[in-house]
């Protein structure tokens, strides 16, 4: 039978989720391998590093809009994928084909991978750097899976580090205190390249400034080495190491993507010897023409439909001051499902005192918690509580039952989120 390219396309992806079975397996080893068959991609263009617990992926997407804006090819690795998985490997702001998918995936395969077969994560950074160097990018922003020193990606030797924020996460990889996952995290910080951070804990600062001083990596700490002043009206203005820009303003919603933004400016300033292309207007080009999919995520205003994925504790605070503030207007209809490695008992004490109604659902990955499990802490929290396991049905419930005052945030984690955009794709021309 002739294989449609299609169906070989969802046979790559069948693949390459079946390694997931191979789980997590931190090292350098395996992508090291499979790298020098491929000829080693990754050593033909530049790369940012971009690491940390929060806002990597704003930052990582911003500075890849700047850099296309300026004129440069420029390549974009984040994950998780929201919908589709072509989402992960994007070339000039746009996600590849299905046909080079398939090609990088064959590429991958064929090559020797070492003493074990790779993991998905591995895989898919490995089909990442390939692609990027088959498209003769210049740049590549490159965002870590999970940690940094022995993250799949760490495999680069980057133009410029940045590690973002630091919380507890991922424990029983990272470790258990913000010092030891910052030693983790830190380990993207390579000899002589400088580093870019926007951390806040005292224990992180120092963890990071000695990592930074014994590899002679210069390092430029938000609130010391560069800062922003909010303006009215969501503008900021920034104070860099050499400039001075007033009057910028975030594509992202959220006051927290100032704090990111800032780190994308520094990035920028740093590396303007690299970028002579480089000008505020073109900055101001990219952040304008930026979109990140998935975070304060406006996707209807009638109804009001928001989604941000608030995958972790400080993902959930953030959301919750957005909902008292920007939103204290509507009567708010919270759509929440999460992961089972999540503080969920914390993450629903955050969000659901922001909301009118809750609707617990859960979403179809074999790491979702059931909606039943959500439900004794949510019962504590606020009377208003449904239980509703399929995504899209529970999004249906909603619409139905809103009002001209209502908004409906869709949250918890970013496979809720991927769930309900696909779901979204079909319910919101019916109400149109």
């Amino acid at each position: 039978m002739i294989m449609t390219k299609q169906s070989t396309y969802n046979q790559c992806l069948e693949k390459m989720f079946g390694l997931r079975r191979f789980g997590i397996k931190l090292g350098l080893g395996t992508i090291r391998s499979i790298l020098k068959s491929l000829g080693n991609p990754h050593h033909n263009f530049h790369c940012i590093h971009v690491a940390g617990t929060n806002g990597k992926g704003s930052v990582a997407s911003t500075l890849a809009s700047i850099l296309t804006a300026c004129g440069y090819k420029t390549g974009l690795y984040t994950s998780p994928h929201l919908v589709n998985f072509n989402e992960r490997i994007c070339a000039n702001n746009k996600p590849i084909s299905n046909k080079n998918v398939v090609e990088s995936y064959e590429a991958v395969n064929r090559v020797h991978h070492g003493n074990r077969e790779p993991t998905f994560f591995e895989f898919t950074t490995a089909m990442a750097f390939y692609e990027f160097g088959k498209q003769n990018v210049d740049f590549a922003v490159i965002e870590t899976g999970m940690g940094g020193r022995l993250d799949a990606t760490n495999i680069i030797k980057p133009s410029l580090s940045i590690i973002t924020n630091i919380s507890v996460e991922h424990r029983e990889y990272l470790g258990n205190t913000i010092a030891e996952i910052s030693g983790e995290k830190g380990g993207i910080i390579k000899k002589n390249i400088p580093v870019v951070t926007g951390v806040r804990q005292k224990s992180a600062i120092a963890v990071l400034r000695k990592i930074a001083g014994d590899k002679s990596a210069p390092f430029y700490l938000l609130r010391d080495a560069f800062k922003v002043r909010k303006n009215q009206g969501g503008a900021f203005t920034y104070f860099g190491m050499k400039h001075k820009w007033p009057n910028m303003k975030a594509g992202l919603q959220g006051k927290y993507q100032i704090d990111n933004l800032a780190l994308v400016l520094a990035a920028c300033e740093v590396l303007e010897n690299k970028i002579p292309n480089l000008s505020l207007q073109k900055i101001q080009k990219g952040l304008s023409l930026h979109k990140w999919p998935g975070r304060l995520e406006v996707v209807s205003t009638s109804p009001y439909i928001m989604l941000d994925g608030a995958h972790n504790l400080i993902a959930a605070r953030n959301l919750s001051k957005f909902l008292k503030t920007d939103l204290a207007d509507k009567k708010i209809t919270l759509i929440v499902g999460m992961l089972d490695d999540k503080p969920y008992t914390a993450m629903l004490k955050t969000l659901l005192p922001a909301c009118d109604k809750v609707v617990l659902t859960s979403p179809k990955i074999d790491r979702a918690l059931p909606a039943e499990k959500l439900l004794p802490v949510a019962r504590k929290l606020t009377p208003n509580i449904q239980m509703i396991p399929d995504v899209e049905k529970a999004i249906r419930h909603a619409i139905k039952n809103a009002s001209s005052d209502s908004a409906i945030c869709i949250a918890g984690s970013l496979y809720v989120v991927g769930e309900a955009k696909e779901a979204l794709a079909q319910i919101l021309p019916l109400n149109r």
